[in-house]
């Protein structure tokens, strides 16, 4: 009896080694070794993609051109050139959302002009909604991006104070914001995350986003976050919500993106999943057709779209569907700094590896 339970644990691990070694041959430029890493990548300049080096990986799409002069008007201490901007944004509160992020990473890095901005202004509420955000992003700057194994007492220490420091900001912007935005309380999901609000206590500050806009992607994608296991809830947890935001969008509204998102959350965190099998599960493909039809659905200069075009080419690519996958990598490259890439170590290697696997596939095919 022992004998075959040893044997079967063996086999078991055995059998995840390969799997684990073929999948990462199969995603991984590098695992390729050199000869089919350089027949696939000659595929994939038949086909027109860029090559490795020219791959941005700071940003997921190209960047705005209105909003790269404004991060250098704000660099030159021009505050005036980011609340015009960030006016200018109206009620389309995603792209307020955007406009801020842009913002607060500029102020987290160097603030002067804010602090002139706010001087000015005190009570402007776009001042501090930007405050709020940029005091965010220090704090998850002292953090880290490691695993909280890798990440000193000192770190967490100083983390959760500067969480403090960011919710009571975020508060001041939901004061004295208009009643009908909820960007400051968006500015909140990464404090609740931070700082590990209770399950009733982030509900509470959902129902605050939702009673004010009910369909800004972003803040579903964040609170997806929350719900993860990695964070605060569990995979069923996750997955219950990002079915229910799905069940709640319109067509072209992208909240068929949700539960992609929580399937590929998934994917990353359980080591055991073989996504060559996983990402093939019926339930999984009817939520990749029902994200193809969602974006079909959508404005061609909706600039939502990329990032949903990122994880499909991912799925895609696993559902072995290979022309579907190529069109969405055709959107998007050149900029890989999205989920899935952004996941790895190296996300040119990850990227190039999916992208050049699939354009030989296209070739070979006709």
């Amino acid at each position: 009896m022992l004998f075959t339970i040893v044997a079967g644990v063996t086999a078991a691990l055995a059998l995840y080694r390969y799997l684990r070694r073929r999948n990462e041959q199969r995603t991984s430029a590098a695992g390729a070794g050199p000869d089919h890493k350089a027949a696939r990548a000659a595929a994939a300049a038949r086909l027109g993609f860029l090559p490795p080096d020219r791959l941005d990986t700071e940003n997921g799409s190209r960047p705005d051109p209105a909003g790269e002069a404004v991060r250098a008007a704000v660099r030159d201490g021009d505050w005036r050139a980011a609340a015009t901007w960030l006016e200018a944004a109206g009620t389309d509160w995603e792209e307020r959302w955007g406009r801020v992020r842009l913002l607060a990473e500029e102020a987290a890095k160097e603030d002067g002009w804010l602090l002139a901005w706010r001087q000015a202004s005190p009570e402007d509420p776009a001042a501090a909604l930007v405050h709020a955000d940029a005091s965010v992003n220090v704090a998850w700057d002292v953090r880290g991006s490691k695993r909280a194994s890798a990440t000193t007492q000192e770190q967490f220490r100083i983390f959760h104070k500067l969480l403090a420091e960011a919710a009571d900001a975020c508060h001041d912007a939901q004061r004295l914001a208009p009643a009908a935005d909820p960007v400051p309380y968006m500015a909140e999901q990464a404090v609740a995350m931070g700082l590990g609000y209770g399950h009733e206590r982030y509900r509470a500050l959902w129902t605050e986003i939702t009673r004010r806009d009910a369909r800004v992607l972003t803040s579903y994608t964040s609170a997806l976050q929350y719900w993860c296991r990695k964070w605060h809830g569990s995979h069923e947890l996750a997955l219950t919500f990002a079915k229910e935001a799905a069940g709640e969008g319109a067509p072209g509204e992208l909240l068929s993106f949700v539960p992609l998102y929580a399937y590929f959350e998934q994917e990353q965190q359980e080591g055991g999943l073989d996504p060559d099998v996983f990402y093939k599960k019926p339930e999984i493909v009817a939520a990749v057709d029902l994200a193809l039809a969602d974006i079909a659905a959508c404005d061609a200069d909706d600039r939502r779209v990329v990032r949903v075009r990122h994880l499909l080419a991912w799925l895609l690519y696993w559902q072995d569907r290979y022309p579907e996958a190529l069109t969405q990598f055709r959107h998007v490259d050149g900029w890989i700094g999205q989920a899935p890439w952004t996941y790895s170590g190296d996300p040119v290697d990850r990227y190039t590896g999916v992208r050049d696997y699939t354009a030989e596939q296209v070739e070979q095919a006709g």
